[in-house]
């Protein structure tokens, strides 16, 4: 078996060292050093199928599909142990997150928000890049360098290396990790490695004129400590001396905007009314961990049409417009003054929409459940408005652990010299002039921002009833906050509607005011003390207003009242004369409501006799997960065969004499594949010798048609076909052809099973022999 030169090893060595100064980059993405496992994975793994190939003599498209199917085969536990079976063996899920996350997850990593967790296979970005790069530069060191040792080829294996490196910068963030340190250490080595095989070249070449050998390894180190030094002289010099103007580097994750849009889904202000009419009854979810006082938040709204109020769109440069792909690690706001922790479980029952009730600002997000879990990559979440998004969907039967901190709302009276925030919130459209009266109007004399807000609060809340618009209540109440809505609220005789309407109003009225408020919407349980779990019902609903404050954070308005006896317009009623009695049918008064939508529900079998048959999902699943591990096998081998299979058809469909030469190169180039080492340039009869010697075995002898044939003799018999001058019929071709196959097979039997189940992967081609 070849055995790996020690010029080659060393240039192994240096190559992974550089690779693993480059991917370092990569800290600034994942936020801590375990994504170095997947790295060193990587360099393992794409440097043993390098080293395997070579050994084993396989040629390049052969250790491509080595090392191709050791990326999978042992990607698992480097790089998604999770979803492996016992940590180390590889699933359908483990698998399949190999090949996406090689494939799309450079895309991805740029839209996720740091440190990045999920989705689970971007783990395989640093795994699949240091693969690659070791892969291909270790095929070239092991292959091509030794053919002729330059700097200029050497030089050419830096490519790889440098191309992680500036992969890690493009890919992180404006806060480089450890820039000087590592940007130093990978120059020094680089040089060195140039400097140290410029000797060689230099000493090789003094070696062929007679110099001294122990002049020229004098020379290399002396050369390679120069370069050391100036390497790092320069780099710590620079780093001292020159502070450049601007800090900002050029990041992809500053230039790509993120996928998702909130918009893209429908309002949650605009469904208030489902929650306090179909669903008043109903339990959404259970919650354990609340205290008292504390509400759930559902959605943060900040841009308003002049129809409804929506999430802005995430071209906007607002805060509010920021979702990103995250892990179970949030973000943390970027204003707020955050105090007491919460660690909530919250279990999913009638509730049904996309957004994740949460508590406060989010610090870590578990999903517990499985059929959630599966779906990890979909969550989204906004730091700076405390929601977050499970772009799928969240349905019956979701459970998920929440730990996050809640906001510090000083008293007025400490916020009365503290200034509002300067942020850029959505746009306000179409907004009532009556909407913008009333603010002047409620907001009075006050002159600090706090009072302002407030006397709007006050205002409201005191001057306006609250009606749901149900049946039962003393006054109908419109849906909606759309711009005729909220003229509606401010025109009619009594300010009549619910949290949807009041939320609206009061951020409209601060924005013309000049304030950045937003409206949430979520829910407000009553919890007490010994409440160890509260069922969340649909009446809970709730939405109030958030306005920042510097350095304070977002703090809350209420502005919805609490009277709900909206007082009658009493009009006399004419005298009427006595009548005689008689019996009324009963009275068939209905209440109005035009708020809602009469929703049919086909309670229909769903099932369809004419439906084709489906084949059921586990049968999917356990396919591929055999399917994959045997494509890994058994391609490669295919691969192989069919080359081989066209080798033995040109080499048996050549004119006489030289297929009786075919069938002898054919039986050497399959011993080759069996790892023997048959002579380049050697007579049959030498051939044939060398090859009885490595096996062991002298007078090696198969059996053909009952006769037996000697691999000595067969040498012989070839070389008078091919050298007396003779024709040589076609009965002697495929004769020559049995025998050869014959010897070819016992010659496999003698190397032993394992041999042989090698060569299926190896492709080995002699020029003719004459």
């Amino acid at each position: 078996m070849r055995r790996i030169p020690q010029q080659s090893i060393v240039d192994l060595a240096v190559l992974s060292v550089l690779c693993l100064v480059a991917v370092a980059g990569f800290e600034t993405s994942f936020g801590d050093l375990n994504f170095l496992l997947a790295a060193v994975g990587g360099i393992l793994v794409g440097t043993a199928a390098a080293i395997a190939g070579s050994l084993l003599r396989l040629p390049v498209l052969p250790t491509v599909l080595l090392g191709l199917a050791a990326y999978f085969v042992f990607g698992t536990p480097f790089a998604m142990p999770m979803q492996g079976l016992v940590v180390v063996l590889p699933s359908i899920s483990s698998l399949a997150g190999l090949a996406i996350g090689a494939v799309f997850g450079w895309a991805d990593i740029v839209t996720i928000g740091t440190p990045v967790e999920a989705p689970y296979y971007v783990a395989a970005v640093p795994y699949a890049a240091t693969w690659l790069v070791t892969l291909v530069g270790g095929m070239l060191v092991l292959r091509w360098l030794p053919r002729r040792r330059t700097v200029l080829r050497v030089a050419v294996l830096l490519i790889g290396p440098i191309v992680l490196y500036l992969s890690g910068i493009l890919l992180g963030t404006d806060e480089p990790y450890l820039a000087a340190i590592r940007g130093v250490a990978f120059a020094a080595i680089a040089l060195v490695w140039l400097a140290w095989r410029r000797g060689s070249v230099l000493e090789a070449e003094r070696d062929a004129e007679g110099d001294g050998r122990g002049r020229g390894i004098g020379r290399r180190l002396a050369g390679s400590a120069t370069v050391v030094g100036g390497a790092v002289a320069v780099g710590v010099i620079a780093g001292l001396a020159w502070t450049p103007v601007s800090t900002d580097r050029f990041v992809l994750r500053d230039e790509i905007v993120p996928p998702f849009d909130a918009r893209e889904f429908a309002s949650p202000l605009a469904g208030f009314r489902q929650y306090t009419k179909d669903l008043a009854e109903e339990p959404l979810f259970t919650v354990t961990g609340l205290e008292p006082g504390d509400v759930l938040r559902l959605a943060t709204m900040d841009a308003y049409t002049g129809r409804l109020w929506n999430v802005a769109g995430p071209e906007s440069a607002v805060a509010d417009g920021g979702y990103a792909i995250v892990g179970e690690s949030l973000p943390d706001p970027a204003l707020a003054d955050l105090g007491s922790g919460r660690d909530v479980t919250v279990e999913v029952s009638a509730y049904d929409d996309v957004w994740l009730p949460t508590v406060g600002y989010g610090e870590r997000l578990v999903l517990l459940d499985r059929g959630t879990a599966d779906r990890a990559g979909d969550v989204r979440y906004n730091p700076e408005a405390g929601t977050a998004v499970l772009t799928s969907g969240v349905a019956e039967g979701a459970r998920y652990e929440l730990r996050s901190r809640i906001q510090r709302e000083p008293d007025t009276s400490q916020l009365v010299d503290v200034p509002v925030a300067r942020i850029d919130e959505g746009p306000v459209q179409n907004v009532p002039d009556v909407v913008s009266a009333k603010a002047e109007e409620f907001a009075g004399d006050a002159t600090s921002a706090i009072e302002q807000l407030r006397n709007l609060e006050t205002g409201l809340k005191t001057n306006g009833f609250l009606s749901h618009g149900l049946a039962s209540d003393a006054i109908a109440s419109r849906a909606g906050h759309g711009a005729d809505r909220m003229a509606e609220l401010f025109t009619r005789s009594e300010m009549i509607g619910d949290e949807e309407q009041y939320a609206s109003a009061m951020a409209l009225m601060a924005r013309h005011l000049g304030y950045p408020a937003r409206v949430v919407m979520g829910f407000a349980p009553e919890v007490s003390e010994a409440d160890e779990s509260v069922e969340v019902l649909g009446s809970d609903v709730t939405a109030w207003v958030e306005v920042p404050f510097e350095d304070v954070g977002w703090i809350s308005f209420r502005p919805t009242p609490d009277q709900v006896d909206v007082p009658q317009e009493q009009t006399p009623k004419p005298k009427s004369e006595p009548q005689p009695q008689v019996r009324q049918p009963p009275r068939a008064d209905r209440a109005e409501d035009d708020l809602l939508t009469t929703v049919e529900i086909d309670d229909t079998d769903d099932e369809d006799p004419d439906r084709p048959f489906q084949i059921p999902m586990w049968v999917w699943v356990t396919a591929g997960s055999l399917a994959v591990p045997l494509a890994i096998v058994f391609l490669p081998m295919l691969v192989v065969a069919l080359r081989k299979r066209s080798r033995r058809s040109r080499r048996r469909g050549a004119p006489n004499p030289r297929s009786a030469a075919g069938a002898w190169d054919e039986l050497l180039d399959r011993s080759a594949e069996l790892g023997l080492e048959p002579p380049e340039r050697a007579s049959r009869l030498q051939a044939a010798t060398a090859l009885e010697r490595q096996l062991g075995e002298q007078g090696l002898t198969a059996e053909v048609d009952g006769r037996r044939v000697n691999l000595l003799e067969l040498a012989a018999t070839v070389d008078r076909d091919v050298f007396d001058g003779r024709d040589v019929s076609d009965a002697t071709a495929t004769q020559r052809w049995t025998e050869a196959d014959a010897v070819a097979a016992a010659i496999g039997a003698a190397a032993g099973r394992a041999r042989r189940f090698v060569a299926r992967y190896r492709f080995r081609r002699r020029r003719p022999h004459s």
